[in-house]
């Protein structure tokens, strides 16, 4: 992250920031989706994805294995950068998912919406400029002691 007054999660393993950032464009096609036909079952989609990665399931991600197809087709390369930030904006992802299913399946649609264009807002920073809103959240959450 190029601003340094984040403070992002660290754990000192490296991954491929192109295929994390293919896995975040697309869960913006699948929020789109979702989005469109406020449909619980691409909900469910992905928050059981976002699972599988928050707790270090990659392996059996669908978007994860298929980010690494279109990275290779593609020939994006690897460029290393940490795998915690990733996972804890999994983590959210898995959270908002949780509620966005949910809101759908109670019919609670302005509720669904919302959260569904902020996941759509996140998704689009994250793929398309690079940009990881949870380092943001992260560095919020620990500078008020929600975290340490």
């Amino acid at each position: 992250m190029a601003n340094n007054n984040l403070d992002c999660p660290v754990d000192f393993v490296l991954i491929n920031e192109n295929r994390a950032r293919m896995v975040a464009f697309l869960v913006l096609i699948l929020g789109i989706i979702c989005l469109a036909q406020l449909n619980w079952g691409v909900a469910l989609f992905l928050l059981a994805d976002f699972s599988l990665r928050t707790f270090n399931f990659n392996n059996y991600s669908p978007l994860s294995f298929l980010a690494g197809k279109l990275v290779t087709l593609f020939r994006t390369g690897n460029k290393p950068t940490d795998r915690a930030p990733k996972r804890f904006a999994a983590l959210m992802g898995m959270i908002f998912n949780a509620v966005i299913a949910l809101a759908l399946i109670a019919h609670l649609i302005t509720l669904a919406v919302v959260m569904l264009i902020i996941l759509l807002i996140c998704a689009a920073l994250e793929s398309l400029a690079g940009i990881c809103v949870g380092c943001y959240v992260y560095t919020y959450l620990k500078k008020f002691g929600v975290i340490r």
